[in-house]
């Protein structure tokens, strides 16, 4: 395979998945770059590159030029992604086509003392949407023979290390995007050979027909699929720096996006700069897509601040939560290709939700349990129901005598067509999860994450080149295949608002006579914050203990999922009142942050004085953003900590 310019073979140099003892997690290598690593001394590197009191004349290289040598700043990013994935640093390299005026030109001094670039159109996110848009926008560009420079940040350490989804693939976008995809190594192998559809009761599996049509698709990795369209964007001329997270969007003077700004490194706890501080980075572009997942901290605020929602469809987002570990099983219980799906216990009749598993190849199982964040129960918790769920005869049997290779957790869409916001701000666009386009029904959200960002990146070629307006991705997205998909589940997710059976009635309706085509929309209920109910009116939850074999403590659970951060750095978890927890959250609602989230961030302890007070293990953090959905008074932001933060997904 050829490497072009840049870091093209970082993508498969990947660690394997996590097999050791939980108990050694301690001494455990973190995962993410701290401010005294590599990167941090690449950030210094580029302040003596770069002396403000030098002409530009001096300061930039030569653009334009067949052969031009990289800007410093670009061997600047390239050798801080390299020192986030582990690679020894390599000499800089050339490029094997003329650099554009525009884009990839020369870093230059702001006044806050940040380092800018600038690009033709800036990516923030490398999943399955970002780098669609990346691709068809270079596959666009050697069409008309011209070129645009295209930049893609990700605040995972390499890319797909903060991507987790079933993954049953649905393969139309790629047929779309890389129609020779099946000749090009992908690491899509398993097609599905089986579809079950199970109702669990507490010690049975009842099969009932399946909804689901799963033919011609796969079982896949999506973290493995996404480092693959990686390298892919790579060869053709994409920029992907993994290891810098965007918490800033940046705007021109009339409030119109023109980029992004990475955080600074080598901020203390406090607040107060350490000796290692270097400032973020500037990454300017005509255009921005934003490309960030599921709640992502960026595309809200710009739905918030340009009033998207008003503008789409009108609805808000309501979400759910996947939890998910993917086993080494024993060979006798492998059938590559096998799905199932079952619906029922461990949830009560009140609380929307089901588990999937799906066998992969070289003996792996994908098993996770999806719960919808509307629940109204403060005392449930996701992760234990996960625990509870593994505990059923027909699934502990599989897992018996098998190893966990990964854990992980995120959050997902579920409004789906009521919900979708416009799509389009001023020198932007939001692209996959970020909008919220997620088939609820047949449980998929890939393939119309990975069109949509195919339909923005033409709309966005059209604007650079032909000077037409981001409009066009607005208008086109609503004639696309991703609206008419959308369409016709509208009513699945929201007829369960009123509890199991019903939705159940009003969905089979739909589907089997009326083929999505009910002469009604229905709404959705309240926002997922809004459906907890005062804890007065439950009792508490007993859940077994686990059992260390096919049931594990969160303490052990994180471990597998590789997640690491800087410890001295300011909370990415910010409390916009201090007092709400103790004061609201603990008295009404019995705490429920102690158990909505995965990783145990949130943990109330007892004071000097006995009092009960929230403290925030931060580091913990899976990034799967309930946090900053369920609390009850949306009290709780979500931020981007340091680059190279997070969990280390390899297999997810």
């Amino acid at each position: 395979m050829k490497s072009g310019p840049g870091l093209r073979r970082r993508a498969f140099r990947r660690r394997p998945p996590q097999r050791s003892d939980p108990a050694k997690c301690r001494s455990k290598l973190p995962l993410c770059i701290s401010v005294s690593s590599p990167l941090s001394r690449c950030f210094a590197q580029s302040a003596a590159l770069h002396n403000p009191k030098r002409d530009a004349s001096e300061q930039a290289p030569p653009i334009g030029k067949e052969d031009s040598p990289l800007n410093p700043m670009h061997r600047v990013l390239r050798a801080a992604a390299a020192a986030a994935a582990g690679i020894a640093r390599a000499p800089a390299r050339r490029h094997r086509a003329p650099i554009p005026t525009w884009g990839a030109a020369t870093a230059r001094w702001f006044s806050a003392g940040r380092e800018a670039m600038s690009y033709d159109v800036v990516i923030v996110g490398a999943g399955p949407a970002g780098l669609a848009a990346a691709i068809r926008l270079k596959q666009l560009c050697r069409a008309a023979d011209t070129d645009l420079s295209v930049c893609v940040l990700e605040k995972g350490a390499e890319v797909g290390a903060h991507v987790l989804s079933g993954n049953v693939f649905e393969p139309r976008a790629l047929d779309e995007l890389i129609p020779n995809w099946r000749q090009q190594d992908a690491p899509i192998r398993v097609p599905v050979s089986s579809d079950t559809f199970w109702m669990l009761t507490k010690n049975k599996a009842w099969t009932l027909p399946s909804p689901f049509d799963n033919r011609g698709n796969y079982v896949i990795s999506l973290s493995q699929l996404v480092r693959w369209m990686s390298v892919k964007a790579e060869e053709l001329g994409v920029e992907v720096y993994p290891g810098f997270a965007a918490s800033e969007i940046l705007y021109y003077e009339n409030q119109m996006v023109n980029g992004v700004a990475t955080n600074d490194l080598g901020i203390a706890k406090d607040g107060t700069k350490r000796e290692t501080f270097q400032p973020g980075v500037e990454l300017r572009g005509r255009i921005t897509l934003l490309a960030e997942g599921c709640r992502g901290s960026l595309s809200e605020k710009i739905i918030t601040n340009h009033k998207l929602r008003e503008t789409g469809q009108g609805q808000h987002q309501t979400y759910a939560l996947g939890i998910k570990e993917v086993w080494e099983i024993e060979e006798g219980k492998h059938k590559p290709g096998s799905v199932v799906h079952t619906v029922g216990w461990p949830l009560d009749m009140k609380t929307y939700g089901g588990s999937f598993l799906y066998h992969l190849d070289d003996r792996q199982l994908a098993i996770g349990l999806v719960v919808a964040l509307d629940y109204r129960n403060p005392f449930l918790s996701p992760y234990d129901e996960f625990q509870k769920f593994k505990q059923h005869p027909a699934i502990r049997t599989l897992l018996e005598g098998g190893t966990v290779l990964q854990y992980g957790a995120r959050t997902l869409n579920e409004g789906g067509y009521q919900s979708i916001p416009n799509t389009v701000f001023p020198g932007g666009a939001i692209i996959g999860c970020s909008a919220g386009f997620l088939n609820v029904p047949k449980i998929k959200g890939s393939h119309t994450a990975m069109k949509s960002g195919m339909l923005a990146a033409e709309a966005t070629f059209k604007t650079l080149v032909e000077g037409t307006s981001m409009d066009l991705y607005w208008e086109n997205l609503k004639k696309s295949w991703i609206w008419e998909e959308l369409y016709r589940s509208r009513n699945y997710r929201p007829a369960f608002e009123h509890g199991f059976i019903p939705g159940m009635a009003l969905s089979a309706v739909e589907h089997y006579i009326f083929n999505g085509k009910l002469p009604f929309t229905l709404k959705h209920g309240k926002p997922d914050h809004e459906a907890t109910d005062m804890a007065n009116l439950h009792s508490p939850i007993q859940y077994p203990k686990p059992d260390g074999q096919v049931s594990f403590d969160v303490p052990s659970s994180l471990y597998r999922s590789n997640t690491n951060h800087e410890h001295n750095q300011p909370p990415h978890l910010r409390l916009k009142d201090p007092t709400i927890p103790e004061s609201v959250n603990l008295p009404q609602y019995a705490g429920p942050e102690s158990r909505y989230c995965p990783a145990r961030v949130y943990e109330y302890v007892s004071d000097e004085n006995g009092d009960p007070k929230l403290h925030i293990n931060a580091q913990n953090c899976l990034h799967c953003k309930a946090c900053d959905i369920k609390d009850p008074k949306q009290n709780i932001e979500w931020t981007v900590p340091e680059g190279g933060g997070g969990p280390g997904y390899t297999v997810m």
